[in-house]
């Protein structure tokens, strides 16, 4: 049984779920962006937005761990494979 994937999920470990790579660029994108408006906000004396961005942040940081762990358990199951950005 794979590891990599959500149980009852339609991939497999040779067609992947989702785009593990792709879904690491994108979190991290968010993650930085989110950072940045978040510090912006704060400093511009808009509490809410702040708090509102800094929520948003909070939640690309376990998107990331949770993309590390599937890549890492991907890594595990096909050791020496090299991955694209889209799969």
């Amino acid at each position: 049984m794979t590891r990599s994937q959500p149980r009852r999920a339609r991939g497999t470990v040779g067609h992947a779920y989702s785009a593990l790579n792709l879904r690491l660029v994108l979190a991290s994108f968010g993650l930085v962006t989110m950072a940045i408006f978040a510090v912006l906000a704060f400093r511009a004396d808009v509490a809410w937005l702040g708090v509102l961005c800094t929520i948003f942040a909070v939640v690309a940081v376990v998107d990331l761990v949770i993309i590390q762990r599937r890549r890492a358990a991907r890594h595990r199951e096909e050791p020496g494979a090299r991955h694209s950005l889209f799969e």
